[in-house]
């Protein structure tokens, strides 16, 4: 029968790597915070299982700017992040935006949902915004921003395809505008319950006739539209 000084030592022979791979199987910050906390060896193999995870949601876990940004640079080889707000869950501020903004793997991300971060306003957004160059998809629904962090989308990504604005009722027509301007690869934006006029989305339509704006109850005939400024 093993003491239980063997079997203590048999699990400080894992490799590091074996370590990373498992923990990288966890679902549970609070476990991974337990976990790094064991021993050293530990502790690196969580490290190394945040570096090689390509996407982290934070949605549904009590997490705030310093726990949020400390994850977040480690996961060098993220492409997708999820920071909305939950009842119970992330809440963060423009201060852990421009934390999150030097970020190694901000650079590559493709994802990033905001959704309703009320605790952030342009200030935050177009610090993450402006590094945040390779970016396909953001939800930024449910928040404060004004046309400040659309004009800040509008020159740092170009690739983007879908926008959810959901609810951004400081958000006007200009900002609108510009960025349907500016970012040509645009697909879809989600407008629901903004406070911009109809000629507005008309002008969309001018500007990328086959922009999907949603809800689908919001889309115009073609006999509506009248030529807007493109810029």
């Amino acid at each position: 029968m093993r003491s239980k000084g063997d079997e203590e030592a048999d699990i400080d022979r894992l490799p590091v790597d074996l370590l990373a791979h498992i923990f990288s199987l966890f679902t549970s910050f609070k476990d991974l915070a337990q976990g790094s906390g064991v021993c050293r060896k530990w502790r690196q193999g969580v490290k190394e299982s945040l570096a090689r995870r390509e996407s982290l949601s934070f949605s549904v876990w009590k997490m705030d700017d310093e726990s949020t940004t400390r994850l977040v640079h480690l996961a060098y080889s993220l492409k997708e992040l999820d920071i909305s707000r939950s009842r119970w869950g992330c809440q963060i501020t423009d201060h852990g935006l421009k934390q999150l903004s030097m970020a190694k793997c901000i650079g590559n991300l493709s994802s990033i949902s905001m959704w309703g971060s009320t605790g952030i306003t342009d200030k935050g957004v177009v610090q993450l915004i402006s590094r945040a160059t390779s970016l396909h998809h953001l939800n930024i629904g449910g928040t404060f921003i004004t046309d400040a962090s659309l004009f800040a989308i509008a020159d740092s990504c170009p690739h983007l395809k879908t926008i959810v604005l959901w609810g951004c009722r400081h958000v006007t027509e200009d900002g609108l505008l510009a960025l349907v301007n500016k970012c040509r690869k645009l697909e879809s934006i989600n407008v629901w319950g903004m406070r911009v006029p109809l000629d507005c989305f008309i002008g969309l339509l001018t500007i990328s006739p086959a922009l999907q704006i949603q809800p689908k109850g919001m889309l115009l005939n073609d006999e509506n539209l009248h030529a807007w400024p493109v810029h």
